[in-house]
C-alpha cells in the first residue's frame, strides 16, 4: 500500500512538472516527450513518468504516434487555424504599407536574421527557430503607419504563443521553404515591388505554413504518419 502510494505521488508530481512546461510553452508543440530523460530529471523510474504521460494524453495535451512516441500536441485546433487565417490577411497587409518605410539597415537586419535561421535548419531546433521568424517578420512590419492594423498583427502573433504555435515542430520541411520565401519578400521590397504583390507574397507565405499543417494533419488522421 505504501508503495502505490509513493507511486501515485510520483505520478501527481511527474505530470505536474510536465504540465507547467507546456503550459509556458518551454515544451513547445511537437515536443518529444522522452521517458527516460523525464524520468532522470526528475529522479524516478520511468512508471510514473509514462502515467502522467497517459493523463496528458487524456486532456489533449499530448499524442502519442507511431514510429516517433509521446509528442506535445496543438491544442486549439481551429483556433489555430483561424488564428493563422486573420494573421495572414493583416500581416500582408501590414508589410505592403510598411514597405516604403523599410531602409537598406532593415534588410541587412532581416537577412542576418534569415541567415541565422537556415543556421538552425542542420541541427533543428524549433523553439530558436520559431523566435528568429517573429524577429525577421517584426521587421518587416513594425513599420505599418496604420497603428490599428499593427495592433492587429500584434495580437495575432501574441494569440500564436497562447497557442504554444510551433508549426515547424510538425512539418520541419516546411522551414527550409520558410526561409526561401524569407528571401523571395525581401527582394520584392528592394525592387519596389507594387503594393498589392507585397502584400500577396507575405500572405502567401504564411497561409503556407498553414496549408503544410493541415496536410499533417490530413495525414496523420489517415494513419499515414
Amino acid at each position: 500500500m505504501v508503495s502505490e502510494e509513493v507511486t501515485v505521488s510520483k505520478s501527481q508530481l511527474a505530470y505536474d512538472w510536465l504540465k507547467a512546461r507546456i503550459s509556458d510553452g518551454t515544451f513547445v508543440p511537437g515536443y518529444r516527450l522522452v521517458l527516460g530523460q523525464i524520468a532522470k530529471e526528475l529522479g524516478v523510474s520511468v512508471v510514473p513518468v509514462r502515467e502522467a504521460i497517459r493523463l496528458l494524453e487524456a486532456e489533449g495535451l499530448v499524442t502519442f504516434e507511431r514510429n516517433i512516441g509521446a509528442q506535445v500536441a496543438l491544442i486549439e485546433e481551429t483556433e489555430y487555424l483561424h488564428t493563422m487565417q486573420t494573421l495572414a490577411v493583416v500581416e500582408g497587409v501590414a508589410t505592403a504599407l510598411s514597405a516604403p518605410f523599410i531602409t537598406p539597415d532593415d534588410i541587412a537586419r532581416a537577412r542576418a536574421i534569415n541567415a541565422e535561421m537556415i543556421a538552425c535548419l542542420d541541427h533543428f531546433d524549433p523553439p530558436r527557430f520559431t523566435q528568429l521568424n517573429l524577429d525577421f517578420h517584426s521587421v518587416l512590419f513594425e513599420h505599418c503607419p496604420n497603428p490599428h492594423l499593427l495592433d492587429l498583427v500584434h495580437r495575432g502573433w501574441n494569440r500564436m504563443k497562447v497557442l504554444r504555435d510551433s508549426t515547424f515542430s510538425f512539418v520541419p520541411g516546411r522551414a527550409r521553404e520558410s526561409v526561401a520565401e524569407h528571401e523571395a519578400l525581401l527582394r520584392l521590397i528592394e525592387a519596389d515591388a507594387g503594393e498589392l504583390e507585397i502584400e500577396l507574397a507575405a500572405r502567401s507565405h504564411r497561409t503556407a505554413t498553414l496549408d503544410a499543417f493541415l496536410a499533417y494533419q490530413s495525414e496523420k488522421k489517415a494513419g499515414r504518419v
